[in-house]
């Protein structure tokens, strides 16, 4: 199987191509900083990796490398819980995503011509041979993506204390609800050139880095303690998790639509702290307050100060096993 991901050199990205290329499979990495990916992965020791540099909001000739790929994976976009969300930001924010996702998809509308595909009045896909073992299919005569795998974020649903959400459940409308919003409408267009679509809409993702690593230290100093009021709900998912379902996305075709990227226990902040806590073998006693956060980041304070509860029914209902399905053994195996 050949998989072009963007975002390969992020937090998930990179496990996902050490993944990959471990199973023999081809990744091209396409990528805005090309002497960063190649650090990231040395030739020597992927050597089953391509790295082609790409402008994300911009047609090129990258977009060309999509046609001999048999799946992509697009992660990227810009953080979204670093720095103040001025109007400038939450325009890039927005933009990274949704120009993003568009030029993806003609990349690979362009590589599957519905008119080329379907000649015979068959589906666009029908009487096209799977790749071993893959999952995913292939024509006679060259590799055509039939899978796309799309991030979101479980800020599709806004954010309440009280509310439980999965796949089924209504989007919200603040400003993060919009942006996911218009990431999935780009993303859904890839179907019309009848291409498969996942949809993952990512909690907070936990591992070494991201988000835990911005908590862990104030725990090291005996100064940690839940972030604002502590009774938001955090729905997290351990980076194995991710990468596995991500995996599954791509080989098993009967999997289609959105599927909530997070564990089957979402806990409140409070929990998270004191768990943290107790794993680290140190106290929870000393809450970061609201304002001191909204001081920070104005706007983009809801990112951890708000929350919601976010449960992965559709996931498990394809039969996906985690292998952290709890906080605690997720925690203890990140920081031990």
């Amino acid at each position: 199987m050949k998989v072009a991901i963007t975002g390969a050199t992020g937090f998930v990205g990179s496990l996902l191509v050490q993944r990959l290329h471990g199973k023999g499979h081809q990744i091209v990495v396409l990528t805005r900083n090309t002497a960063f990916a190649q650090k990231v992965f040395p030739s020597e020791a992927f050597a089953n990796v391509e790295i082609v540099p790409y402008t994300p909001n911009a047609s090129g000739s990258w977009q060309s490398v999509i046609a001999s790929c048999d799946g992509v994976v697009n992660l990227a976009g810009e953080p979204i819980g670093e720095g103040r969300w001025t109007p400038e930001r939450k325009q890039e924010i927005l933009n990274s995503r949704k120009l993003g996702t568009q030029k993806i998809v003609e990349a690979i509308t362009n590589a599957n011509p519905k008119t080329e595909v379907a000649t015979t009045g068959s589906h666009p896909l029908a009487e096209v041979p799977s790749v071993e073992g893959s999952g995913v299919g292939t024509p006679a005569t060259r590799r055509l993506p039939t899978v796309l795998i799309n991030a979101s974020a479980i800020g599709y649903y806004g954010t309440s204390e009280t509310a439980t959400f999965d796949e089924t459940s209504p989007s919200g409308n603040d400003f993060l609800a919009q942006v996911c919003q218009v990431w999935e409408a780009e993303a859904r267009k890839v179907k019309d050139a009848g291409v498969r679509l996942v949809i993952l809409r990512f909690g907070v993702i936990l591992g070494n880095g991201g988000a835990l690593g911005k908590m862990i230290p104030p725990f090291k100093l005996f100064a940690g303690g839940p972030i604002g009021s502590g009774r938001q709900w955090f729905s997290w998912i351990h980076v194995d998790d991710v990468v596995n379902l991500i995996m599954q996305a791509l080989t098993k075709p009967e999997i289609e639509g959105v599927y909530n990227a997070t564990a089957p226990n979402p806990v409140r902040m409070a929990d998270l702290s004191q768990t943290l806590g107790q794993v680290m073998n140190r106290p929870s006693w000393l809450p970061v307050p609201g304002f001191a956060i909204e001081a920070l980041l104005g706007d983009g304070a809801i990112v951890v100060l708000e929350g919601q509860q976010v449960l992965p029914k559709r996931t498990v209902e394809t039969g996906f096993e985690y292998k952290y399905p709890n906080l605690q053994s997720a925690l203890r195996q990140i920081i031990t």
